[in-house]
């Protein structure tokens, strides 16, 4: 009994042995299957896979051989996914939730799309996960709060929206945690407070709101606290300054205010990086700053700190120092001694000190600071004394700027040893001497302005050897001698060249036909003589020519009717003779000014000669002809033998009499117009400008009656109408406002107010408007057009067949026209205005296939010039809360920003994109966090020809291999203009003037390599 007892115990122990062997074993495998079915679960949801990160997850080897996967080596499991830098392009699987043994997932530098999925919140064994530069969207999962291992949580470069969870305050272990470059909402949870392991958070450029939460101070752990480019309010909290252990203290660009505590250094030792820039902090700089001996940057820019900079001597690391925009200084003589104290400091970079209230003379020591100085702005102060001598020790400048100061002396001849410099501004300054030939050597040259000095001699022709240059002023100095042909010869000068107001002799070289990116010339008020050089018609990209206040003579140049971009050609108060060129009629001139000269015959009736407001001839004696208001005699066979008594004579009776027929006339306009009003017929025009005038039964009768085969368009407040006016027969287009729809009135009166003082080529003309009532006594309001024959850019770039179709040099040179009225609607009108509604649709073609921009119904108004660095600056005359279109609207708009600037140019960038790949940006393709300013900016810039309009593609198919690579890197150029454009952020994107330069360059370069494209 007790050996069969022992054998029945052996027995069972075997038994319970086979069990614990096999079960690890079930165990592992089913684990096996679930990692296998995840991965392929996670790879069937990559639609491409670029780099070949996936193509070894196949069935031919066990999934722990695939790459980017690391498995455990008791167990098997995967338990890092590392798929970084692969340009995976898809979404996440939330069957990632079921790799319960993950400790790290990196899935950075990808183009993965769509929500974070929940079941990530399953993964209690994470400790990283970096989901940073995708394209994610949705709201960040509030179970991520289930990791409760995390130690790593990176989100940033996504398109997460929503608020920021307040359960991840329960992360307690959580050292790391990144969210920056997202589209987040809301305030900072107090609950973050609660994160005691914290060391770095970064939540920069969100839409973040509220002031910072209390509890931050905390966080007795934390290093790195980054929060700029925000919309945060109200004051740092007192508690924040106590966190010795801070590095890092960025919160520029929010709308923070209040007091540093002039303790600052003393309670935050270890600041590396101080970035309190554009806010509205006030007070003196906190003196004890200097305690911070290792801090690399000091960025205070564009605040409202007061008094003198305290010394620096001790911050022997500085990188950067960036006090600019400020209200530093007294305008006295010690205002610049802490200058002093930022000699010998060898890493030193970046000092600017610009747009401030500081005094003083310029130290002869600022030779001696680190020789790694790239960039040195003072100017906008009240600095005096002079240059030193040893500037040229500081071999690194990239960018000198000083102007508008009261600097003295001359330039010193060290300075061509700058010859990495790029950006050299004096102007504004005291400055005599003559310009250095030594400046010949800085060949890195880009952008000079030393003009409003003393400066005398002659320009060096040494600035030929500059062939970086883009622009160059030297205007209002006391400069002589001859034009270098040299600097005539720099081809790169594309934005402008101004020699104005000099004592310059001479004739304008031929030479000044090469610069034919050059977009403005003025050589006004010199003592240049001879005929203008015909070569200058070779400058075709030319928008701006000024000649006047010379000694010129001649005929106008007939190549000069190649200029066909000019709009502002000022040749007044010169010898010019001959007869006006006939070809001046067809320029699409703002300004044209021939006065003062000897020109004889007629004056042409066509173009800008029919605008008397616009175009000057007066001094011109034999001058006959042309429009009325010039009173102009006729022309006749006697008109040359008139003696000039007689002359005289006749232009007094002219003007008396004309004084009193205008005088007639007026009073008869005004008894009409009162007399018209007071039987409720038509009104005056809203514009304020001498129009003619319609009534509503003479728009009823040009568009037979409104009807349906007149109807060539309909907008969100009317319908658009072609018509023929009697009696002249001229060919109209006739806005009828809808005046049921909200908002309908303000639209009308805003499109009255933005066209009545403006005048571009670009824009559509209006002719009149009309504000009556209809036949029933219901209120009508119309607003007349100049026809355009070639309909609109929407109806070009999506054509209902293939036969209507554009090339690229035609989408290109539509593309420099909107461009043009954009600048000239932002910068050079009387009044900024802003478009608010740029879209293809509202884009116009002429006869001639130019871009004119029309619909001001959504136009805002700026009071006073608008400030490019300024994006929060209300308007002082809206027209309704509308602003804009879904899809080319920017995204700012939608979070209730004033409209700015920056949002005419996301829309001209998004239209831009759309011109060239030929997808609108409401495509079916753009979801999940994909746009199309995403779209483009992935392709660029090897996949470019995969992307564009397949109509361009067609064209490319019958060109050569040399016409093919030229097309390639212009329609990459493009791209890249209409990507910078249409940056997320309004800060990021390019200005508009900017664009209409580089798009000049491209068009350049396809005429002069392509001719037979235009």
């Amino acid at each position: 009994m007790a050996v069969r007892r022992i054998s029945s115990l052996i027995l069972a122990l075997l038994f319970l042995l086979g069990i614990c062997q096999l079960t690890p074993s079930f165990s592992l495998l089913a684990g096996n299957e679930t990692d296998r079915d995840a991965l392929l679960a996670f790879k069937a949801q990559i639609t491409n896979n670029p780099f070949g990160k996936l193509s070894s997850w196949n069935e031919s080897s066990h999934f722990c051989e695939w790459s980017g996967v690391i498995c455990g080596l008791k167990h098997q499991r995967v338990v890092e996914l590392d798929l970084h830098d692969g340009q995976l392009v898809g979404s996440l699987s939330p069957h990632v939730g079921n790799l319960s043994f993950l400790s790290i997932v990196n899935l950075s530098n990808n183009v993965l799309g769509n929500s974070i999925p929940s079941e990530i919140g399953r993964l209690i064994r994470l400790r990283v996960l970096d989901f940073s530069h995708n394209m994610l969207s949705g709201e960040i999962p509030v179970n991520i709060s289930g990791c409760v291992n995390l130690l790593n949580l990176s989100m940033s470069f996504n398109n997460l929206n929503g608020e920021l969870p307040a359960e991840l305050g329960s992360l307690s272990k959580l050292q790391q945690l990144f969210f920056s470059r997202n589209n987040l909402v809301g305030q900072i949870p107090s609950s973050f407070g609660n994160l005691s392991s914290l060391e770095m958070i970064y939540g920069t450029r969100n839409n973040l709101v509220g002031s910072i939460p209390d509890t931050v101070g905390k966080l007795k752990k934390l290093q790195e606290f980054s929060f700029g480019q925000n919309n945060l309010t109200g004051m740092v909290p007192p508690s924040i300054y106590n966190l010795s252990s801070l590095t890092i203290l960025s919160l520029s660009f929010n709308q923070l205010h209040g007091t540093p505590p002039l303790d600052l250094g003393f309670t935050l030792p270890n600041l590396e990086i101080l970035n309190f820039e554009t806010n509205q902090f006030t007070g003196p700089v906190p003196p004890s700053i200097s305690n911070t001996s290792n801090l690399n940057y000091l960025l205070i820019a564009d605040n409202k700190f007061t008094g003198n900079v305290p010394g620096l001597a001790r911050l022997r690391k500085l990188i950067v120092v960036s006090i600019n925009e400020n209200m530093l200084g007294y305008g006295e003589d010690n205002d610049l001694n802490f200058l002093y104290t930022l000699t010998n400091k060898s890493n030193l970079q970046y000092v600017v000190i610009s747009d401030n209230n500081l005094g003083g003379k310029l130290p002869e020591l600022l030779s001696n600071f680190s020789t790694e100085l790239t960039h040195i702005g003072f100017g906008r102060n009240n600095i005096r004394g002079t240059i030193p001598t040893e500037i040229g020790n500081l071999v690194n400048l990239v960018a000198l700027g000083s102007e508008t100061n009261q600097l003295t002396a001359t330039i010193p001849n060290s300075i061509g040893k700058l010859q990495s410099l790029s950006d050299f501004f004096l102007n504004g300054n005291k400055l005599s001497g003559t310009i250095p030939s030594s400046i010949g050597n800085m060949t890195s040259l880009g952008r000079v302005n030393l003009r409003l000095n003393h400066l005398q001699g002659s320009i060096p022709s040494s600035l030929g050897n500059c062939r970086h240059l883009l622009s160059l002023a030297l205007s209002q100095n006391n400069l002589t001698g001859r034009i270098p042909k040299e600097l005539l010869s720099i081809s790169s000068l594309a934005m402008y060249l101004v020699l104005a107001e000099n004592e310059l002799t001479g004739s304008l070289p031929y030479e000044v036909g090469q610069l034919v990116n050059l977009g403005a010339l003025d050589v006004s008020k010199n003592k240049l003589f001879g005929e203008i050089p015909a070569t200058i018609g070779n400058c075709k990209v030319l928008e701006s020519l000024h000649l006047e206040e010379n000694f010129f003579q001649g005929t106008i140049p007939s190549s000069l009717s190649s200029l066909r971009s000019v709009s502002d050609l000022n040749l007044s108060h010169n010898n010019l003779s001959g007869q006006i060129p006939k070809y001046l009629s067809d320029f699409k001139l703002d300004y044209l000014d021939l006065s003062y000269n000897d020109l004889e015959a007629e004056v042409p009736v066509e173009g800008v000669f029919k605008n008397a407001s616009a175009t000057f001839i007066v001094g011109n004696r034999q001058l006959c002809g042309g429009i009325p208001e010039f009173n102009l005699p006729r022309c006749s066979a006697t008109n040359t033998a008139k003696s000039k008594s007689s002359s005289k004579l006749k232009l007094i009776a002219a003007i008396i009499f004309g004084i009193l027929g205008a005088t007639i006339l007026i009073s008869v306009l005004l008894f009409c117009y009162f007399l018209k009003k007071k039987s409720r017929a038509m009104s005056q025009s809203t514009l304020t400008v001498p129009f003619p005038q319609v009534t509503y039964e003479d728009l009823l009768k040009a568009t037979n009656r409104f009807s349906s085969e007149s109807l060539i368009g309909t907008g969100s407040f009317g319908s658009v109408y072609r018509g023929v006016l009697e009696p002249d027969g001229v060919v109209v287009a006739v806005k009828v406002l809808n005046l049921l729809r909200p908002g309908a009135s303000k639209s009308f009166m805003a499109e009255c107010e933005a066209l009545k003082n403006i005048r571009h080529r670009n824009l559509v003309k209006i002719l009149t408007v009309c504000s009556s009532i209809d036949f029933q006594g219901i209120d009508f309001k119309a607003l007349v057009y100049e026809f355009m024959v070639n309909g609109n850019l929407e109806m070009w770039l999506h054509p209902a067949d293939q036969l209507t179709r554009l090339n690229l040099y035609q989408r290109l040179s539509i593309a420099i026209d909107v461009a043009n009225a954009l600048n000239y609607l932002h910068n050079h009108s009387q009044m900024c205005i802003i478009h608010c509604d740029l879209k293809p649709s509202n884009i116009l073609l002429d006869r001639d296939m130019n871009g004119r921009v029309g619909d001001f119904g959504l136009a805002r108004f700026l009071s006073e010039d608008s400030d490019q660095l300024v994006s929060n600056r209300s308007n002082q005359s809206s027209s309704i809360g509308i602003k804009g279109t879904i899809g080319y609207a920017p995204p700012e708009y939608g979070m209730g920003s004033e409209v700015t600037t920056y949002g005419d140019v996301y829309s001209y960038g998004v239209m831009l994109l759309e011109m060239f790949t030929g997808k609108r940006p409401t495509d079916a393709m753009f979801t999940d966090g994909l746009n199309l300013h995403n779209f483009v900016q992935i392709a660029l810039p090897v996949r470019v020809m995969e992307i564009v309009d397949a109509m361009l593609q067609e064209d490319e198919e019958d060109e050569s291999e040399s016409e093919k690579s030229q097309t390639l890197e212009c329609l990459t150029s493009i791209l890249e203009v209409g990507v910078s454009c249409s940056a997320e952020l309004p800060r990021e994107r390019m200005d508009i003037e900017t664009a209409a330069v580089e798009l000049r360059r491209i068009r350049a370069i396809l005429e002069e390599t392509r001719v037979h494209l235009s």
